[in-house]
């Protein structure tokens, strides 16, 4: 990403917390803006790949962008990690909204691993690949709700924060996200257990 330099003097400390490093990037110190960027990257890029793979790249990298240009945007750094998931979230509607082609969108590829694979773990990647082709059918506000909550461990609580909904709105999202899935995977509930149990030969 360009425009991204570290400041002249003082920069923050290894091992620094996010408040330290919020209050260095507000005098637009690039080192701690690269910390905190491999610090939360991870996170930021999974919640917008589950909401569309092909994006995830951009959003991610719009949303530090967003960070670095205005870090007072953030008030607590206890809140940093939901204010980044919140903007990539709504950086990504902004997306589908304006997007009027169909997500094409292989979950199985993005996950794919070069080498050979075991039968087992071929089965076991295939039936990840079911789970995810699932999620990515959810409306976006279910599958970012989902994401949030069980693949990211936000409390209820931070993700309707990060969502800008009561912890009821998200409880129903989540909800209707699960009906969602199990009436999607009930026509492939045999072979996935198959697939998933510890006891595959």
């Amino acid at each position: 990403m360009q425009g991204f330099s570290a400041a002249q003097g003082l920069a923050a400390p290894h091992g620094a917390s996010d408040a330290e490093l919020l209050a260095a990037l507000a005098r637009k110190d690039g080192d701690a803006f690269s910390r905190l960027m491999q610090r939360h990257y991870p996170m930021v890029y999974r919640v917008a790949w589950r909401l569309r793979a092909s994006e995830a790249e951009d959003v991610a990298q719009e949303t530090f962008l967003k960070l670095w240009r205005d870090p007072s945007q953030v008030r607590e750094a206890s809140a940093l990690r939901g204010w980044l998931a919140k903007v990539a979230g709504n950086l990504m509607m902004d997306r589908f909204r304006k997007s009027q082609s169909v997500e094409e969108l292989d979950q199985a590829e993005a996950v794919a691993d070069s080498r050979a694979l075991a039968d087992d773990d071929l089965a076991r990647r295939q039936a990840g690949a079911s789970v995810d082709a699932a999620i990515a059918e959810l409306p976006e506000r279910q599958r970012l709700a989902l994401t949030l909550v069980h693949f990211e461990q936000f409390s209820n609580a931070a993700a309707a924060d990060a969502m800008d909904l009561s912890v009821d709105g998200l409880e129903s999202l989540l909800a209707r996200a699960r009906r969602s899935l199990k009436e999607k995977l009930l026509t492939q509930r045999e072979s996935l257990f198959a697939c998933l149990s510890p006891e595959r030969a």
